[in-house]
């Protein structure tokens, strides 16, 4: 399993994430076992984190799908929290304090940054890929720049399903 090296630039460790993915991808064709792999590639690659999954969209709402972490709250509504308000605007959010961010759902007390970034087929929102931490202001711009990569290579992927 790949792990993000701490001597190690961290675009280069997405590089290495990326690749890992990108190879699944291709090698296996069913959504939940390769949501379900890459939920636990990003829970076990990242440090700091302590949730990594997916909510797909469903009638109006976005559903828990596979993820690695405590449980989780199993609807949130399009619009509500920062995943269904990323659903709604089709935008990757990054909060630094979950505290702060107006109508956030707190599924885990021990969360306190999150970021958020929406998959898409042809052009609809799918889903969401939603990455908790447990530290304040845990997501940098190299993360929201290596994981909208990721997130890419997911839609690409639901797009040839």
């Amino acid at each position: 399993m790949f792990e993000f090296r701490a001597d190690s630039d961290i675009s280069k460790n997405y590089q290495l994430l990326q690749g890992a993915i990108d190879a699944h991808l291709r090698d296996e064709k069913n959504l939940i076992a390769n949501l379900a792999n890459i939920a636990s590639f990003i829970y076990t690659a990242l440090p700091d984190v302590n949730w990594a999954g997916f909510y797909l969209a469903m009638d109006g709402e976005l559903v828990l799908g596979p993820f690695c972490g405590k449980p989780a709250c199993t609807r949130i509504p399009i619009g509500r929290g920062v995943c269904g308000t990323s659903a709604e605007k089709g935008e990757i959010i990054v909060v630094p304090d979950v505290h702060a961010f107006d109508g956030h759902i707190a599924c885990d007390s021990q969360s306190n940054s999150e970021i958020v970034l929406p998959l898409f087929i042809k052009g609809r929102v799918f889903g969401v890929l939603d990455i908790d931490s447990p530290m304040f202001d845990r997501f940098s711009q190299a993360d929201v720049d290596g994981l909208a990569k990721i997130a890419n290579s997911i839609s690409r992927f639901l797009e040839g399903m």
